[in-house]
């Protein structure tokens, strides 16, 4: 491989038919980017009219398509009127000059003013709304069916749902209600020490935990692990086209696939109310013991006068409405996936922030409706 030379430019301003610039070396990118070559060459050429000169590339051993792409930018991507070119570069240059000039289209200027985007996202929430009630619809016409004839309804989805949504749910409902009941009781214990309320440690977590935090807590954390299993569930149905499939053979969504998955998480969700709120308990239990030394047998004696049994239905209560919300919007936003990957990702995250979302918004209208029970 012969031994590459420093490219050169050397300007002759007093030459017989005016100034000229030789260019000499090699003028390929590995000798471009030995140590500050480029940036002299740059430099220099910076300063010459391109217009003015006579070049002459004769002297230039060798060169490829870098090299002589840095001599079409210095010429203002023009050939000049005075240019001696040695063999083979005509190549090059030819080259570069039919491709032209880069144009890049001009950006499209922003048409939609915000009154404009608040129209379409209010068109797309009420077009949401009317598919969410149609699907309302469609299921109570499928669970009237189911109760005219139950010995032939879909039992082992709906005992599989319960099963997937409920039992494989019991874990991680355990551990969060367990954290979160040590935390409120250790925060409540250390500023009811300071008013020497320490006794109604029991009432402030029992009408806390039983009423509020345990089925919101359940809640949340089922929009988020089975509902988006349902949603990614649906999508993948619709992106492997089984959905059309199933209408094709005539078997209905609504009656195999959205109805048992509403009956079970309708089921499921009180009973996971009752397992957090016990766990959450015991949790508070434990760290009233270590706080304030409250012994388990008082605990569990002040409990039941601590908070009244309407408390405890009305948390129920929001478990069952919880795990119905949960179901529709989850199958909502499934059933419109379209069939690619990009739809599946963004209808799954959708899903499970409005859920949680449509949860939170029911508890708030819980605790205005009942806010005169349970006390």
């Amino acid at each position: 491989m012969p031994i590459a030379k420093e490219p050169t430019l050397t300007l002759n301003p007093g030459a017989a038919k005016g100034p000229s610039v030789a260019a000499g070396g090699t003028w390929q990118v590995h000798a471009l980017a030995q140590g500050r070559t480029m940036a002299t060459i740059t430099a220099l050429i910076k300063t010459l009219k391109a217009d003015n000169l006579k070049w002459d590339l004769t002297a230039i051993d060798s060169m490829d398509h870098i090299g002589a792409q840095l001599l079409w930018n210095a010429w203002g991507k023009t050939r000049p009127a005075n240019l001696q070119l040695a063999p083979g570069q005509e190549e090059f240059f030819s080259r570069l000059e039919t491709t032209g000039k880069l144009e890049l289209p001009r950006p499209r200027a922003q048409r939609l003013t915000w009154v404009m985007k608040l129209g379409f996202a209010m068109l797309l929430f009420f077009e949401h709304l009317i598919a969410l009630t149609a699907l309302i619809g469609q299921v109570m016409q499928e669970f009237w069916r189911f109760l005219r004839a139950p010995m032939r309804g879909p039992w082992k989805e709906i005992s599989a749902n319960i099963f997937h949504a409920g039992f494989q749910a019991l874990g991680i409902t355990a551990l969060v209600g367990f954290l979160i009941g040590v935390v409120f009781s250790y925060l409540s214990a250390q500023q009811l020490r300071n008013f020497g309320g320490d006794i109604f440690l029991v009432n402030l977590l029992g009408m806390s935990i039983i009423r509020e935090l345990g089925p919101l807590l359940a809640a949340i954390l089922v929009a988020g692990r089975s509902g988006s299993s349902i949603t990614a569930q649906l999508g993948v149905m619709r992106v492997t086209e089984e959905l059309d499939a199933m209408l094709v053979m005539g078997i209905s969504h609504g009656f195999r696939l959205i109805m048992p998955k509403v009956l079970a998480l309708a089921v499921a969700m009180p009973l996971l109310v009752i397992w957090t709120d016990t766990i959450a308990l015991l949790g508070g239990m434990v760290s009233a013991k270590v706080e304030l030394n409250l012994s388990p047998q008082y605990f569990i004696l002040k409990l039941p006068d601590a908070v009244p049994l309407a408390n405890y239905m009305i948390g129920l209560g929001k478990g069952v409405v919880f795990g119905i919300l949960i179901a529709l919007v989850s199958c909502h936003f499934g059933l419109r996936i379209k069939p690619n990957t990009e739809s599946l990702g963004r209808g799954t995250t959708t899903s499970v922030v409005t859920a949680i979302t449509a949860v939170i918004l029911a508890d708030a209208v819980f605790a205005i409706v009942f806010s005169g029970v349970g006390f």
